[in-house]
């Protein structure tokens, strides 16, 4: 196939993009390589990305209306894989207009691609941010989720709504992949466990807000790629069991669904400093704080769909991902 993915110099991104042109596919990858975070980084991820391996490396912002309406007219994707966001739930607070900008213009212009261009099937990333308020556990799909508590989330929810309208409006297939705290090697660095590597292989104290009573289901790179790509085959159909009297969130009479991927076993916040201590083979010095505005106590991944309709389980053990993590950081860092 030929997929267009955007955030390929992300995280996610572009393990997405290895993973499917090792496999032969051959991916238009587009990223504005914003400086939210080091920009060096994410030209390293880039640079495993080869043109020999069928990938196209395209630089332009998701706002750009008319650069993005070319891209898609001039290379016709097969399918879409939409990762390109404004990430993280603190910085909402402090600049919420980028949210706006990327995580809704942006996304109302891959929609627009995908309308116009015959798009077979749309993936995007959502977040288990979404969840909100919620605090029946673990989180399922089928559960209303009106009541975030930060914009980063409002923006991913809205993701969904605007998906939905395109699915039920021009039967254009989407897939929403609530994604559960992602970590691993080449992970991005205002993420708890790469800013906790950093600062105690450096002597410096750690943040540690909830007083480390948080618990996050924790969910592997690996994994994370390995559903984005089995749901990218799997395109949706409609659900003819779906009732507008008793709606399914999940689900739809339109080609649309919504997965959570987690690893289903959520782990405390201090349990999780202590295994990077093991790993690093050094003590933290933590500041015990209070719960951040903005964050959830908790997230807990209801798998039940992904397990039963994609036939996949994030399985990786939150101390094997840890240990490949600190190993890729001493690597790439010289530490």
């Amino acid at each position: 196939m030929k997929v267009l993915i955007t955030g390929t110099a992300g995280f996610i991104g572009s393990n997405v993009a290895r993973h499917l042109l090792n496999r032969g596919d051959e991916v238009i990858g587009l990223d504005n390589l914003n400086d939210y975070y080091d920009v060096n980084l994410k030209k390293s991820r880039l640079a495993k990305l080869t043109p020999e391996s069928g990938f196209t490396d395209i630089r332009m912002d998701l706002e750009d209306r008319a650069g993005i309406a070319q891209l898609f007219a001039d290379h016709k994707p097969d399918r879409v894989v939409h990762l390109a966001a404004q990430a993280g739930v603190r910085y909402s607070l402090v600049n919420p207009l980028a949210y706006i900008d990327s995580n809704i213009v942006g996304t109302t212009n891959i929609l627009e691609g995908c309308r116009h261009n015959s798009v077979e099937h749309l993936v995007y990333a959502s977040s288990s941010s979404v969840y909100g308020a919620n605090t029946k556990m673990p989180f399922s799909v089928h559960d209303n989720v009106d009541h975030p508590v930060s914009l980063y989330a409002a923006s991913k929810k809205a993701n969904e709504l605007m998906a939905h309208t395109y699915s039920h409006l021009f039967q254009l297939p989407t897939t929403g992949l609530r994604f559960f705290t992602v970590y691993g090697p080449w992970g991005r660095p205002d993420m708890a466990l790469f800013l906790f590597t950093k600062a105690i292989l450096e002597g410096k104290p750690i943040d540690v807000f909830n007083y480390g009573k948080c618990r996050r289901d924790f969910t592997y790179i690996d994994d994370i790629v390995e559903g984005v790509v089995r749901t990218l085959d799997r395109i949706p159909t409609a659900n003819p069991n779906w009732r507008g009297d008793d709606p399914d969130c999940g689900t739809s009479y339109a080609p649309y669904r919504i997965y959570n991927i987690g690893n289903n076993q959520p782990v405390e916040l201090l349990r999780f400093i202590e295994i990077i201590e093991e790993c690093l083979g050094q003590k933290a010095e933590k500041n015990l704080l209070p719960l951040q505005p903005g964050d959830v106590p908790a997230t807990y991944a209801n798998v039940d769909d992904l397990i039963n309709e994609v036939g996949f389980k994030p399985a990786t053990k939150i101390e094997t991902g840890i240990s490949n993590f600190v190993n890729w950081y001493r690597d790439y860092y010289k530490v």
